[in-house]
């Protein structure tokens, strides 16, 4: 499966906590969109599409909501509910977002800039690309 969890290196003392995320350093990839999400209701449900070629990280910067991931083979879940830990997203990985906390934000660093073309937004046309790649 396409995606992985990765800790963000904390900085901190009494004061409070920083977070510092360098392109090529701490993510894979330079940073060329950045976007955020909030408000989302937590009966609502968010994603239901796949990227051909662009990677994210994506941070729950407060609450918490729960991801599943598909490869077209497999499945799996993965909340995300920290905002020292990113969750990496590559390529041709379907994604859902699910059961979002009240107050939940969300911040997402994209590697491209935002192209409708790159979307796979039907979930049988994402298993059929994958085929059509093996």
């Amino acid at each position: 499966m396409n995606y992985k969890l990765i800790d963000m290196p904390v900085h901190g003392d009494k004061r409070g906590k920083l977070v510092a995320i360098e392109a090529l350093k701490d993510i894979p990839f330079e940073i060329k969109r950045v976007y955020y999400m909030f408000d989302t209701l937590p009966n609502e449900s968010r994603g239901f599409h796949a990227h051909k070629d662009l990677e994210q990280i994506i941070i729950a910067m407060d609450g918490a909501c729960r991801f599943i991931l598909d490869d077209g083979e497999r499945r799996e879940q993965v909340l995300l509910n920290r905002p020292d830990v990113g969750l990496y997203i590559g390529k041709n990985m379907w994604r859902e977002m699910h059961d979002f906390s009240y107050g939940c934000k969300l911040v997402v660093l994209a590697s491209e800039h935002y192209d409708e073309k790159e979307y796979i937004r039907n979930y049988d046309e994402f298993l059929k690309g994958l085929k059509n790649n093996d």
